[in-house]
């Protein structure tokens, strides 16, 4: 795999993650809806910003909008690194099983891969919160993408998570592991919730309009 993944096209991206290529695969995709999820609540921002009609909450929303800014980014870059940390972990797992070194290295390699997917989830969880705030000061014509965007980011979440027990559940130290998984089932169980509500809010006022 040549050059960075998000330096694809979103054809290509989608070409190559069909593949019977090790990376990207879900991680990656996770880190990718969650980029696209904080870039409907930014895109919300930005058509607020200016408007008389919400001139009180503008402060806050370019707060939101340089926030939305540094998660989007790093998540985008999460995409990579995620698949970079893939790397070391197949050839630890590529390690003969008489080598004496062998669960050294894939202890070390593991908990590397554990990093990524627990890094989205934090900045997913951001997301969420931003999201919640401009559903709530964003403008009301694009109320909808806020619900698009907390549906996604409930999704990437979740899809996160995945990520994180498929490693934690080799892993020989269990202390370790056991606190990467409570901080994933902890992010789950607020933010789930709270990204369905927060969808939930705007659906309902669709459909009492409608």
């Amino acid at each position: 795999m040549d050059g960075k993944l998000i330096q694809r096209t979103c054809a290509d991206f989608a070409k190559v993650l069909s593949a019977k290529e090790a990376v990207p695969g879900g991680g990656g995709v996770a880190a990718y809806v969650g980029a696209l999820a904080v870039a409907l609540c930014s895109m919300v921002g930005n058509f607020t910003t200016g408007k008389k009609t919400y001139a009180l909450v503008e402060g806050d929303v370019r707060r939101m909008l340089s926030q939305a800014e540094d998660v989007r980014t790093r998540l985008l870059e999460l995409v990579d690194e995620d698949a970079a940390a893939f790397v070391p972990l197949s050839k630890a797992y590529a390690i003969p099983r008489d080598e004496p070194s062998r669960a050294e290295v894939l202890e070390r390699a593991t908990k590397q891969a554990c990093a990524a997917p627990l890094d989205m989830m934090r900045l997913i969880a951001k997301t969420i919160e931003l999201l919640e705030e401009m559903g709530q000061k964003g403008s009301r014509m694009l109320q909808s993408d806020v619900a698009c965007g907390a549906l996604l980011a409930a999704a990437a979440l979740q899809a996160a998570s995945i990520n994180v027990y498929v490693n934690t559940r080799t892993l020989a130290d269990r202390v370790f592991a056991q606190d990467a998984e409570d901080e994933s089932d902890a992010l789950l169980a607020e933010y789930v919730p709270r990204a369905q509500a927060c969808a939930d809010r705007v659906i309902e006022s669709i459909r009492k309009r409608g």
